[in-house]
């Protein structure tokens, strides 16, 4: 039986990337988890690729959640109207755990340092047994390629189990990602509620 998804958080940068392949996967992210559907849980922001998913869900009549920390409202810009739900926190901290709170599933979508810091919780939450929801990192023009060399060399050097490697999916576009997101199992039901 597939995942019952209803919602999915998408990590990713409040830049766009040197390359164009970037905005274009986010786009694409937007419009297809509104074709299926899903609502858009991400960070709120309306700058950088987190605007480009946010704009193209809203325009394919998707609903979208924001959660931004009080500090970024200007910095980040959220957009100006349309969104389902906009919440102001009042740090990174708070965020990250309400964007899980508010999710059946997760894509890391490109991004910098904030980005790969939500990646890493998230794996790392997974990894202590907090949750079994679905971890999906999107490898758009090789942007994942040296997440995976990190982890494959933490791995060698016995940081790592073997068994992190299935904490997350790669998927080479979106088409993948959202198939391995529908095709991913239910959630241990008997796993007891996250302590964040």
């Amino acid at each position: 039986m597939p995942h019952p998804l209803r919602s999915v958080a998408v990590f990713c940068g409040s830049r766009f990337g040197a390359d164009p392949a970037h905005g274009v996967a986010a786009r694409a992210l937007g419009t297809g988890l509104a074709e299926q559907g899903l609502k858009l849980v991400y960070g709120g922001g309306g700058v950088g690729l987190m605007g480009e998913i946010a704009s193209a869900a809203l325009a394919a009549g998707g609903a979208v959640h924001g959660v931004i920390p009080d500090f970024l409202l200007r910095a980040e810009r959220p957009p100006p109207s349309g969104m389902t739900a906009l919440e102001v926190v009042p740090s990174m901290h708070a965020r990250k755990t309400r964007m899980f709170e508010l999710s059946d599933g997760f894509i890391a979508l490109s991004g910098g340092l904030g980005t790969l810091d939500e990646l890493v919780e998230i794996l790392t939450w997974r990894q202590l047994g907090l949750h079994d929801k679905p971890v999906v990192a999107l490898d758009i023009a090789g942007w994942a390629q040296p997440f995976l060399a990190l982890v494959e060399a933490m791995i060698g050097q016995g940081f790592v189990a073997e068994s992190g490697r299935r904490l997350f999916q790669l998927a080479p576009d979106v088409p993948e990602c959202l198939a391995l997101l529908r095709a991913a199992p239910l959630p241990d039901s008997a796993m007891p509620a996250a302590r964040l």
